[in-house]
Parts: structure tokens; sequence; C-alpha cells
């Protein structure tokens, strides 16, 4: 069976206030966002192939990122959608043609959420051998409010009962594109693969990832992600 990483880096990073480039291709000291992030997939032992479903503009601009950082286990390239859930169909049908035929576990991935680690992969892919599903979370750290006009609080949910969404989220192939195949048949968009799954009556399992794994989409989180990687040098550097 191969265990394929689906990336999605289709979006153009609005909330960026970047004018230049898409927010996955900004860089910290000299490498692109995405190349740390498929970096992770590159040196996992137990990834078999890389998808990506890029801005159609960039993709050549990708191509020779590959190149240059020797990432060769990406093997398909193609153009993102208008939506986050059109990039990810079409970096799935990517990944059939790199499973030719072969029964596939995929993760699914965001271009700018370049803080996950050799375990939380290993973690992810043992969790849909076991129970056919793997969404990875964070354990809620703050106070949540239900309101829905935006002024008054409804409902303050228990905190230890909530988890935050991350990525990867991971299915088998071919249960994923099923389903991906019926919502576009019938007219219906999610903001995820595990919202998708769920409509759709699949059983959901977690796996807890590290607090760090943050989606690059502010500034803020640029500074942040900046930070991390600058600790984590110091106490390789330093011993600490």
């Amino acid at each position: 069976m191969k265990h394929i990483a689906v990336v999605f880096a289709g979006g153009i990073g609005r909330r960026m206030n970047s004018k230049a480039l898409p927010k996955q291709f900004l860089r910290l000291y000299g490498k692109e966002i995405i190349v740390y992030t498929l970096e992770h997939f590159q040196n996992h032992s137990e990834i078999d192939g890389i998808a990506v479903a890029c801005v159609e503009d960039w993709i050549p601009f990708l191509k020779d990122l590959t190149e240059k950082y020797h990432l060769d286990k990406v093997k398909k390239i193609v153009p993102g959608g208008e939506t986050g859930q059109q990039s990810i169909y079409h970096g799935l049908c990517a990944a059939g043609e790199i499973a030719d035929g072969d029964r596939a576990i995929v993760l699914i991935h965001d271009g700018v959420r370049p803080l996950i680690n050799k375990e939380l992969i290993s973690n992810c892919i043992q969790k849909v051998v076991e129970t056919g599903s793997a969404i990875t979370t964070a354990p809620a750290i703050e106070t949540i409010f239900r309101s829905s006009d935006k002024k008054t609080v409804e409902q303050i949910i228990e905190r230890s009962d909530c988890m935050l969404a991350r990525a990867p989220q991971c299915f088998y192939l071919d249960e994923i594109l099923k389903r991906h195949q019926q919502a576009k048949e019938e007219e219906r968009e999610f903001i995820d693969s595990a919202s998708m799954m769920s409509f759709y009556g699949s059983d959901l399992h977690l796996v807890e990832g590290p607090m760090e794994n943050i989606k690059i989409t502010t500034p803020m989180d640029y500074y942040t992600f900046k930070a991390l990687i600058e600790a984590d040098e110091n106490s390789q550097l330093f011993g600490v």
C-alpha cells in the first residue's frame, strides 16, 4: 500500500498582505515556506510520493524549487482550483495517478503548515490503518463561546471537550475521492475534508499533533513561524 501526501498550495494569501508572492512562496532564511512543508514528507521513510495542487501561474517556479531542493518524491504538480475543495480534489486525482491502481493512504496537508514532524506523519498513517481516518488536532487552550449574532454569548462550551482541527487530515484515497466526487455532483462545498467525510457519515478518529502546527495565514503567523524556527535552531546549537 502506498502513502501519498497531497499538499494544496492554491491560495494567493490575501490576509498576508503580500502583493508580490503567494504566501506559500514567502521565504524564511532564503527558503520558501512550502519547501519547509514538503521536506517533512520528502524525508519521511513511509511517504512514497507527493502531489501538489499549486497556483497555476506558479507551477514552473515550484518545479524549479523541487529540483533545487532535491524533492524527488514530488511526482505530480497540478493546477489548483477556484476553491480549497477544488484544489484538494485536483491533488487527490493526481494522487490516484501516483498510486497507479494500488490502494493508498493520503495525507491531505496545507502547503503553509510547515511545523509538522516525523512522529505526526507516522501516527497519522498508523491511525488510518487502524481506524480508516486520522484527523490531526490540538487541544483548545482558551474558552470558546457560541454566538450567532456576534454580540452576545449564547453558550460557553466546555473547553476540555474541544479540539482544534489541524492538518494533515488522512484517509484511504478511494474513500475520500468518492466523497469529493459526490460533493461535486451535489454542488456542496465544505470547509475541509474532515467536514466532508463527517457529512457523508464517516467516523473520524483523532491524532493529537504539536501545538506549534499552525497555518501561516497572517503576518503574525509568519513571525511566530520565524521565532519557532529560531528557537529550534538555538536548541540544536546550544543543546537546550
